[in-house]
């Protein structure tokens, strides 16, 4: 039973990862290539420099993102996938695929149910 339990937390921590929407947006780019931290900024709308900052280090921590620091002025720093990073693109795609196939059967499905629950 503990077994069970630890593989299910250890799961829901990769999911938990892999699932949130800054990290989908930010391997999405980096798997068009290498890209800094402001040009990511710029290009995922609605992200702010705390969070873009913080999605970047968890991916760094988890291997799926390498973070490369150059000595010049002003600094230069630069993301890309890792091999690891790399994996996980095609899992996305597909996901990303799925979504795009299944949405507009959601939002018709969220609004039968929300017009029952008004209903009563």
């Amino acid at each position: 039973m503990e077994n069970v339990e630890a593989e299910c937390r250890g799961l829901a921590e990769v999911i938990a990862r892999i699932g949130d929407k800054w990290t989908v947006m930010v391997c999405g780019h980096l798997s068009e290539g290498t890209h800094r931290f402001n040009a990511l900024k710029h290009r995922i709308p609605g992200i702010s420099h705390r969070m873009l900052t913080i999605t970047l280090r968890g991916l760094e921590r988890d291997g799926l993102v390498a973070r490369k620091a150059y000595a010049t002025v002003p600094p230069k720093v630069e993301y890309c996938l890792t091999p690891l990073g790399q994996s996980l693109t095609g899992p996305l795609a597909a996901l990303a695929s799925w979504a795009r196939e299944n949405r507009p059967a959601l939002e018709q499905a969220r609004a039968a149910f929300d017009r029952r629950a008004a209903q009563g």
